[in-house]
Parts: C-alpha cells; sequence; structure tokens
C-alpha cells in the first residue's frame, strides 16, 4: 500500500477484534482519514463496542457507532432460523458480510463522504480487465471464501489492509502500538449465538418447541428417533444415539420431519447443485469450466467441472466429496481468484 497524499477519507468497520483495529491503525498510518465504525448488531452485550471506541481513541481516529440490530434480524437472524428450520445448513458469516458489512457499511461510509470501507478480512481485491477480482492471500487465515457472494461494486468499495499478514504479525503490530485487543481472543462462534447452541437458540427466537420425529435409513425404514431436525446437520455423528455402528446424517426432510442416517460411505456425493449464484470473475460465465471447489469453510478444494444454466450450477468432482450440506455456501477459484459462490440446494445422489 503508497502513502496516501489526499488524506481520502476511509470508514473502517471496527468489531473490537485485534484485525479490525490493527486493520485502521495501518490505514492512519498511511494518511488516510479514518473515521471507526462500529456496528451494534445483536442484544448479546457484548458487541465490542467499547474496545472499538478505545482502540480508535488508541490509534487517534474518529469512531462512531450504528444500531443495526433491527436490519441485523430481519437480514441475518431470519435467515439463519429459517434456514435451519427448513432442514438446511446456513452459513450467516457469508451473508452478512454482503448483506451488512459491505451492504449497510457501505451506505454508511457513504454518509460519512467515504468512498471506500475497510475490514480486517484477510484477502486482497485486485482489478483486471474491467472487473474487480477477489483475491487469496499469503496469510493461512485466509477468508475469501466468506466473501465470495459480494458484487463488484462491494469489492470496488472495498479495502482489506491485512492483506498477506499472518495472524501473529498482527497481534506483534498492535502490541508495539499498545493496543489493548492485542490479546483479545479471535471469536470462534456466531456472534448472536454466543453460548453456541443453535437449536435451543431457535426455539427462544421463533417461540417454538423442537418436534421430535423419526430416524430412517436410506430405504426409509424407521431406525430410531429424533429430537427435531434443528438439533441436526449433514456429516453429524454425534448425539445420534446407539445402532450398533458409527452413523451419520446423511439428509434432512423438513416436510417430513426425518434425519436419514447412514454409514461412513453413504456420506460422499459425486456432486452437487446450487443456486442463488454471484459471480466475481465473470459477467457471464462460460457454460462449462474446470474449477477448484470448496463446499464449505474448512473444506479442501476440490477438482470439479461446473456446468452453468441461468442462475445454477451443476458441480460434479473428480473425487466424491464428504457431507455437502444444502444452505451452505459452495465457492470456485481459478488459483488464488474467486470466480463465484452460491447457495448449495442439494447433492447430487451416488449413482
Amino acid at each position: 500500500m503508497s502513502v496516501n497524499e489526499k488524506n481520502e477519507k476511509i470508514a473502517v468497520g471496527m468489531s473490537g477484534g485485534v484485525d479490525s483495529s490493527v486493520a485502521a491503525m495501518l490505514l492512519k498510518r498511511e494518511g488516510y482519514n479514518v473515521t471507526g465504525v462500529t456496528l451494534l448488531l445483536t442484544d448479546s452485550g457484548d458487541d465490542g463496542a467499547d474496545d472499538a471506541k478505545k482502540a480508535a481513541h488508541e490509534i487517534g481516529i474518529e469512531h462512531r457507532v450504528y444500531d443495526l440490530r433491527e436490519t441485523f434480524a430481519e437480514k441475518i437472524t431470519d435467515y439463519f432460523v429459517n434456514e435451519y428450520i427448513s432442514g438446511a445448513t446456513p452459513n450467516p458469516c457469508v451473508i452478512c458480510n454482503r448483506e451488512i458489512k459491505f451492504g449497510e457499511m457501505r451506505r454508511i461510509a457513504h454518509e460519512l463522504g467515504a468512498e471506500k470501507i475497510a475490514t480486517g478480512h484477510y484477502a486482497s481485491v485486485e482489478y483486471k480487465n474491467g472487473r474487480y477480482l477477489l483475491k487469496r492471500t499469503a496469510s493461512s487465515k485466509d477468508q475469501t471464501y466468506f466473501l465470495s457472494r459480494l458484487s463488484q461494486q462491494q469489492l470496488a468499495a472495498a479495502v482489506f489492509p491485512l492483506a498477506g499478514i499472518e495472524k501473529d504479525e498482527i497481534r506483534k503490530l498492535a502490541l508495539e502500538a499498545g493496543l489493548k485487543t492485542a490479546s483479545k481472543p479471535d471469536s470462534q462462534e456466531v456472534c448472536f449465538i454466543p453460548e453456541n447452541d443453535y437449536a435451543a437458540f431457535i426455539c427462544r427466537y421463533k417461540n417454538i418447541e423442537a418436534v421430535p420425529g423419526s430416524f430412517i435409513d436410506k430405504n426409509s425404514n424407521i431406525i430410531g428417533r429424533h429430537k427435531g431436525i434443528i438439533n441436526y446437520t449433514i456429516g453429524q455423528r454425534k448425539g445420534l444415539g446407539a445402532f450398533g455402528r458409527p452413523m451419520f446424517v446423511t439428509a434432512i426432510d423438513a416436510a417430513n420431519n426425518t434425519v436419514m442416517l447412514g454409514e461412513e460411505s453413504d456420506q460422499y456425493s459425486p456432486g452437487l447443485i446450487a443456486e442463488d449464484m454471484n459471480w466475481i470473475a465473470y459477467e457471464n460465465p462460460p457454460g462449462e469450466f474446470r474449477a477448484e471447489v470448496r463446499i464449505r469453510f474448512r473444506a479442501k478444494p476440490a477438482a470439479a467441472t461446473i456446468q452453468c444454466a441461468e442462475n445454477r450450477i451443476k458441480v460434479m468432482f473428480d473425487t466424491p466429496q464428504k457431507s455437502v450440506a444444502p444452505g451452505q455456501t459452495v465457492v470456485m477459484y481459478d488459483g488464488d481468484y474467486v470466480l463465484g459462490g452460491g447457495r448449495i440446494l442439494s447433492a447430487v445422489k451416488q449413482p
């Protein structure tokens, strides 16, 4: 990043963590006119606003707080809960980045007179051949998966000061600068479910009770009773009961209130169907192309052939993949570049 000589105004999303604090600090050092922005998103009482305010003071920048709890509930919490109730496995962080952190945040930045917004994500943006491209960084903390559904307009406004820097170095920079966030631990759970008990949260949020139903095998034979579909996700092994052999969740049918169980070999799918595609590298994707595909954040990229039709794709893997979960985000890569991402609709059944 070159020194900014124009004192360009930039809004930095500050969560109260070390990454966003260092992002703001680095931009201030580069000569930007930085305003730290903290978004209040939940009623948990641990929104990071106080830590962000202190960090902004330590850095020497303006800090503002915006209450987006109602918007967050409508766009993220409702989505998350409804997906679970439908038997899907959502990834709220992907949608939050699109709708809140680079959606509502972009609107706020414009109100502040800033054209650019920055966050503490580990990623980079490159402008090439008329497209804003999302690119993996050398850091082991790469977060391009979570940014795969950002639009061209959002990527054009995005600045990622931490690109290529490892987490240990981030903490070192914060410590050297005297930032109190230097030793703050990373958040591990969904931000609006601090106790990490999804089922209990959903029941409270919707004022419902989980409805027990049947465990079935792949031949639709009833083999046991489940505690309600919101307690299960594809690939789950724990909490299923004893069946004399290891069993895993292989499908969830909300309409019939059944959870299908299978053995290890039943978890693998040759492909998937995805919808609601967001293309980053293409205005219009080729009818068929090859890519490395990730079916969830911690999954290793898998080689596959992608066939495109309108706003859906069919992905066929070179090697069957484990626990393809409807509702999750699928992301396609060409080397370090993100081609696009979308919502997994269904797994392709084994022949």
